[in-house]
């Protein structure tokens, strides 16, 4: 199984070290021509203006997007999310719109506002997953097509999967716990 991690900017290398960790053959992409034979891709966290500006120079933009049109499994991540979605409610950056999402940037303040908590997500298992949440997005709307994995005590909605999409506004890559990457590669090998 070969994955492809988006290297432009942001928390790829901790993303392909626990592809490793996994047993997957894990890759950075920084070219059009990289995304050739992946059978997955990871958006990470990072900086989604840098990230967005970096795809579109290096003509990626038009490729993911044909790609996830086209059934390939796509993980993204805090920023990830962001670029995942349809909408994102302050109109910056211009998102792929492959998930039937609206997202809002920055929705709990400023670095100094980052948090951890612990989260219920059903599909991995009874033990609580940590939640490293750092200028995190939120998920405001959602068509019936997505399916809520996580959510904040307060109902607001962190995780989510559309068929072959999954989305995070927290970074899975920054624990130690392997259980939600364990989960992409499940619905990238078809066993979810």
């Amino acid at each position: 199984m070969k994955i492809g991690v988006l290297a432009s900017q942001g928390a790829f290398v901790e993303h392909i070290s626990i592809l490793h960790r996994l047993g997957a053959e894990a890759m950075p992409v920084r070219l059009p021509q990289e995304l050739a034979g992946l059978d997955g891709l990871i958006i990470p966290g990072g900086e989604s203006t840098s990230i967005n500006r970096l795809m579109r120079d290096y003509q990626l933009t038009s490729e993911i997007r044909d790609l996830a049109q086209n059934g390939l499994p796509i993980f993204g991540t805090c920023a990830g999310m962001i670029l995942l979605a349809e909408r994102v409610s302050d109109s910056y950056p211009e998102p792929l719109g492959v998930m039937s999402i609206t997202v809002r940037r920055n929705a709990f303040g400023r670095q100094k506002d980052s948090f951890e908590t612990e989260l219920s997500i059903a599909v991995l298992g009874e033990e609580p997953f940590p939640g490293v949440f750092i200028r995190a997005p939120v998920i405001e709307k959602a068509n019936s097509q997505v399916e809520i994995l996580a959510k904040l005590d307060d109902a607001t909605r962190v995780a989510a999967r559309q068929g072959k999409l999954l989305a995070s506004a927290f970074h899975p890559e920054l624990t130690d716990d392997l259980r939600f990457h364990q989960y992409f590669l499940d619905i990238v090998a078809g066993n979810k």
